[in-house]
């Protein structure tokens, strides 16, 4: 424990005598200070005991008294030794009624008790301290290498660590989330500090903030885990107060143990991505028997079951994003992805190659879910719509979500490729309408029309028609209402005719036209067929009213 006024006032050897500031005794002493000065006060830290004859003081003045009291009080001296029968043979009564007034501990020194005796017992109980902080720190450090080598690793180690801070302690993956923490009860006050872990993740690894958890009025110190750019995870602990020298030295081994730990999980995670990419690659060259058995125990229950091909690129918005920028989008989906797979206990196989990502995840799995979440956290983030008809022809005009994914529909080993294709399709989709996520399922199921927003099927579409709106500029015919009518009909002269409410002679007679203008026959199911998506993009301009 500390050094205090109330144990140095207990020490038989220095027969001090208490006279002011009974109930402040339990105050720490930092060190023991002698100075004579008026103002002593630029040369104190604080925590320091002062030691005076009041040489240069006239200690017998109350004004002189009440100011140097509350001058060295308010500079965080914690006390007053005054040394009797030196230059005055009792405390001075001013001296003494100001101390009491302030309520400021004031100790009497008898003349045998020189004031180097206070400081050596200040020094040696300082120097015990440190010792005893050390000595637990170290023990705390044995003991928690011993938890973290145990079966149940991180959590247990997380337990010893709570323990000895008296306080709690709780462990963040990757992406931010909670993995384990202790006592049991932290886990929900570690979930209200979201926001702190995020913006810690976004600093180069090591980095430490300290933050106030209002709500369970905690002090919150934050150490991020890792050695490379990016951390790999966050420990927090919490504590009603201040960490100890002790209490520090317990936190920092924990930090170093977390960080070995995650950085060989790390490394394994490496090994088991280029095991990932062998199985990936002999899947899509249709050999699903080979990636079984390259597969092994770490992918082969993935290939049991259903999975979904997810391929990922990082897109830019209106300004140009930097290489590191795109690389972290990668990351965090991966971050996200695998994260969500270790807590519900699945197996993902993630595969970077350059600026791609591919992921095979379980279909209906919580990879999969992290995966929906989080892209929908970026289109939220990013301000575009939902990709209807309407807006995806305008998504890319108010910003991109940083992040285009494509998901294929649930397939088995031997149509891996087809699903990878069908991954790539909707990825596509995704870049053209602005949206971070696209299902293979939602591009099979709805309407090709809105593929036709993109700008190149429409500069193809103005550059048919363009023969046909010139010869109706000139108020010479209404040849492309005309052309629309008739598709619209397959070719029902009189229900086109009647649509249009011309006779089918005039009908016949513009069609001719469109023929001539165009130099194609409308016999040609092709022609028709270009001409129909024609007109549709057309309309589907975002300059058409």
């Amino acid at each position: 424990m500390p050094h205090t006024l109330a144990s140095l006032a207990h020490h038989s050897a220095l027969k001090l005598t208490v006279l002011a500031g009974e109930d402040r005794l339990d105050t720490p002493v930092r060190w023991a200070h002698v100075s004579e000065l008026i103002d002593p006060v630029p040369y104190m830290e604080g925590g320091e005991l002062l030691l005076i004859t009041a040489l240069k003081l006239d200690a017998e003045d109350p004004e002189v008294a009440r100011r140097y009291v509350h001058r060295v009080a308010d500079a965080g001296v914690v006390g007053l030794g005054f040394a009797v029968g030196v230059n005055y043979e009792d405390v001075p009564e001013a001296l003494l009624t100001a101390a009491r007034e302030a309520d400021f501990p004031l100790l009497a020194v008898p003349r045998r008790t020189p004031f180097v005796a206070i400081s050596k017992a200040v020094s040696a109980a300082v120097a015990a301290d440190q010792y005893r902080a050390v000595t637990e720190g170290f023990e705390a450090q044995r003991e928690l290498t011993r938890a973290a080598l145990s079966a149940e690793g991180p959590a247990e180690l997380l337990a010893r660590l709570a323990a000895h801070l008296k306080g709690w302690a709780a462990l963040y993956d990757a992406s931010g989330a909670v993995v384990a923490a202790a006592p049991d009860w932290a886990a929900r006050r570690a979930a209200r500090l979201t926001d702190d872990i995020a913006k810690l993740r976004e600093r180069p690894a090591p980095a430490s903030s300290v933050v106030a958890d209002t709500e369970g009025d905690d002090r919150v110190e934050l150490q991020s885990l890792g050695t490379g750019r990016r951390a790999r995870g966050v420990l927090a602990v919490g504590t009603g107060a201040p960490l100890g020298t002790a209490e520090r030295y317990a936190m920092h081994s924990a930090v170093a143990l977390l960080t070995l730990t995650t950085e060989r999980s790390r490394a394994l995670q490496d090994a088991e991505q280029r095991l990932g990419a062998a199985v990936l690659r002999m899947l899509l060259a249709g050999e699903p028997d080979h990636a079984r058995a390259v597969a092994g125990r770490l992918y082969g229950g993935l290939l049991d079951a259903p999975f979904r091909v997810l391929v990922a690129e990082p897109v830019t918005g209106a300004e140009e994003r930097s290489a590191d920028d795109a690389q972290g989008t990668l990351d965090a989906l991966a971050d996200a992805v695998e994260s969500a797979a270790a807590r519900g206990g699945e197996a993902v196989l993630a595969v970077p190659d350059g600026t791609r990502l591919t992921v095979l995840a379980a279909d209906g799995g919580a990879a999969i879910e992290a995966c929906a979440d989080h892209a929908a956290a970026l289109q939220a983030r990013s301000g575009t719509g939902a990709g209807t008809r309407k807006s995806a022809a305008t998504d890319a005009a108010r910003g991109t979500p940083g992040l285009a994914v494509g998901l294929s529909a649930p397939s088995g080993p031997a149509a891996a490729a087809t699903a990878h294709r069908q991954a790539e399709q909707a990825l596509s989709v995704a870049r053209r309408r602005a949206r971070a996520l696209v299902e293979h399922e939602d591009v099979a199921a709805g309407s090709v029309l809105p593929l036709l927003a993109d700008d190149a099927v429409r500069a193809f579409a103005d550059g048919m028609l363009r023969a046909l709106h010139d010869h109706d500029a000139t108020g010479r015919g209404d040849l492309v209402a005309s052309l629309r009518a008739w598709l619209s009909r397959h070719g029902q002269w009189d229900a086109a005719a009647a649509d249009l409410g011309v006779h089918r002679h005039t009908l016949r007679y513009r069609m001719r036209r469109v023929e001539e203008i165009l130099g194609r026959s409308l016999d040609d199911p092709d022609v028709r067929m270009e001409l129909w998506l024609a007109l549709k993009a057309t309309t589907l301009s975002p300059d058409t009213p």
